[in-house]
């Protein structure tokens, strides 16, 4: 019929796959792909800023390509997929036992956690990261929240409430490292306690007197 155009665009030409214009999907996980290897220490500052220009730019799957081809692929998250879209929130709730989230976990946009005398652990060391924030609201009576974190992650405790117990924020990476999560918490600490820190060394890595994890400053 006339007026029909050919789903293959001229003719029969099939366009390269590299030449297939990119969504803004694919923009912003190439641009978390570039904020997580900068946070591992594989991209200094210039870098991420050039790259994050060139991501936020790019029309093709080549040019994102190109962006990431001497990177290996952020954890949890494979070079040429796409990510779950993680959920608004999580709630966890802890009683005398212990609960965790640790691994290649999707991190949500919040999360509510609830400890009474028991321990909640999150550990971001591995974890799959779609967003440049996170918000959690804490409630620890007797218990302990802890936050397991790597570098390119900040936690901010301003917002938290301490009547008798205690909250330590310990981030020996310094203030040049690019971030790419900032997890901001608010509620209140009861006579348990709050910790954000790197994950400590095993036994193993102790004895073969391996250094710490993330220890990349004398404060480590």
């Amino acid at each position: 019929m006339a007026g029909e155009v050919s789903p293959l665009g001229r003719g029969d030409e099939v366009t390269p796959s590299g030449e297939f214009r990119a969504s803004h999907e694919d923009r912003d996980r190439v641009a978390e792909l570039l904020r997580v290897a900068a946070g591992d220490g594989r991209l200094t500052p210039e870098e991420l800023d050039e790259r994050l220009e060139k991501a936020l730019t790019a029309r093709t799957y080549g040019e994102l390509a190109a962006l990431s081809r001497d990177l290996p692929a952020a954890p949890g998250l494979p070079t040429g997929t796409v990510p779950a879209q993680p959920k608004d929130m999580i709630r966890i709730e802890c009683g005398s036992g212990s609960a965790r989230r640790d691994g290649r976990w999707l991190v949500p946009l919040r999360i509510e956690a609830r400890v009474t005398s028991g321990r909640i652990t999150l550990d971001f060391t591995e974890a799959v990261i779609t967003q440049p924030s996170l918000h959690i609201d804490a409630s620890v009576r007797s218990g302990t929240l802890k936050l397991l974190t790597r570098p390119g992650i900040v936690v901010d405790t301003d917002e938290v409430a301490v009547r008798s117990g205690s909250v330590k924020v310990h981030a020996p990476w310094g203030p040049d490292v690019p971030v790419f999560l900032r997890i901001q918490v608010s509620g209140r600490v009861g006579s348990g306690g709050l910790k954000a820190r790197p994950p400590r060394r095993t036994f193993w890595q102790w004895l073969l007197r391996r250094p710490r994890p993330y220890a990349l400053s004398s404060a480590a």
